[in-house]
């Protein structure tokens, strides 16, 4: 699936009379929109002729040191906002970084599966994506450190590693600390750059937030954070955490992109973390999103055929769900959308045409009502898919005895 693909799939998506288990949209209606409002008045009133300018390319200081404060709460206590830059979300970071690091035929490693649009940008450089294994732990260390080793036998120009190791999309896995703490050490000894893409991580289901790879490794991990699924996608504001040298080629790759950034939405971001009880929304937010994911694992397994299986995630917004043999996610899909209900095939989620037996499932958009609807609506398609393909495949043609 390319994106031209994915963006038709998500206008299908978006009819009313369709339940959508597709798009990893958060639920902003669950903000207290009045605050919001208030805050982007008085704002105005108060600060317009700031807001309503120019800005650096590397973005207010206020809001980096705000950045830096809600990075403390995943285990990086010591960032210093002189090394945040700020982005249009955390793609436009990944945009930058790709930019200032990987030239044609470079080699980006990525976990298999990952996110699509990471495949798209790193596609519209020209680097080679090269997937490395995941289980239920995360990433494999061993099949990191093989896959390195036999690139730089080929002579390949590794120069990154693109990871989400906590509530991983689309996977919804999470990486374990002690393969964390290997895959930096292997990245480390190979001369490759870890970027870590966290944007869920705050939204843990069992506790405290998982640490960041970032907190141990502060000069081989670049960090990026969103505030897209904390706060609101609408206000566009991500960023990246990197060591100073590279810093300050964001900066300049970020100046030539777009000059600066929406000071409005930037300043918005800041008085907002500063006046509204966030951390208490945040509890609110990992409450509704555990149970729609309760509801979509609870469903899975009332209605789910033999043979499927999916992941169980600890936090964030994916499940991921892997088919009986033979069943292809891509092909079904129009009978699915038929019946009322979308998902994302796995092909999206790879470089090379893998996934045909997956798909990524959503919770976070849909009320619990509409998740349970949309699973058992999934789970008709998906027997129906199994019964059609019984009675349509190949028999045994031998003669027989004489």
């Amino acid at each position: 699936m390319v994106a031209s693909e994915v963006r038709a799939l998500f206008a299908v998506a978006s009819r009313p009379e369709i339940v959508s288990l597709a798009g990893g949209m958060p639920a902003v209606d669950a903000l207290p929109l009045e605050a919001v409002a208030s805050t982007l008045s008085e704002l105005v009133t108060s600060r317009g002729a700031v807001a309503l300018q120019y800005g650096s390319a590397q973005g207010d200081p206020g809001l980096r040191a705000r950045i830096c404060d809600v990075m403390a709460m995943e285990g990086i206590t010591d960032a210093h906002p002189d090394n945040v830059v700020v982005t249009v979300g955390s793609q436009q970071a990944l945009d930058l970084l790709t930019r200032v690091f990987v030239d044609p035929g470079d080699v980006v490693l990525t976990e298999g599966p990952t996110y699509v649009t990471a495949i798209n940008t790193f596609a519209a450089y020209q680097a080679r994506v090269v997937h490395v294994a995941m289980d239920g732990d995360g990433l494999d260390p061993e099949a990191l450190r093989e896959t390195l080793g036999r690139l730089a036998a080929e002579g390949a120009r590794v120069k990154l590693l693109y990871t989400v190791p906590t509530f991983q999309n689309p996977g919804g896995i999470t990486l374990t600390p002690p393969r964390r703490a290997e895959i930096v050490e292997a990245c480390r000894r190979a001369g490759v750059l870890v970027v870590e893409d966290n944007p869920y991580g705050l939204l843990s289901f069992t506790g405290e937030p998982v640490r960041a790879m970032r907190a141990d490794a502060p000069d081989d991990v670049v960090y990026l954070g969103s505030f897209s699924k904390t706060l609101a996608p609408g206000m566009r504001v991500g960023w990246a955490l990197a060591p100073p040298p590279v810093t300050a080629r964001l900066v300049l790759a970020a100046e030539s992109a777009i000059l600066s950034h929406s000071m409005l939405t930037q300043l918005a971001v800041e008085r907002y973390l500063a006046t509204q009880p966030w951390p208490e929304q945040l509890k609110g937010f990992r409450e509704m999103y555990r149970e729609r994911r309760d509801v979509m694992l609870d469903t899975l397994t009332e209605t789910m055929p033999p043979g499927t299986t999916w992941t169980r995630p600890d936090g964030g917004f994916f499940v991921w769900l892997t088919l009986p043999d033979g069943v292809d996610a891509k092909a079904m899909l129009p009978r699915a959308i038929a019946a009322r209900v979308a998902y994302v095939p796995g092909t999206g989620f790879y470089a090379d045409g893998s996934g045909r037996n997956a798909m990524r499932l959503s919770y976070c958009y849909p009320p619990p009502e509409r998740v349970r609807d949309g699973v058992r609506r999934l789970a008709r398609v998906l027997r129906a898919e199994i019964d059609l393909r019984r009675t349509f495949a190949p028999r045994d043609r031998r003669a027989p005895d004489e």
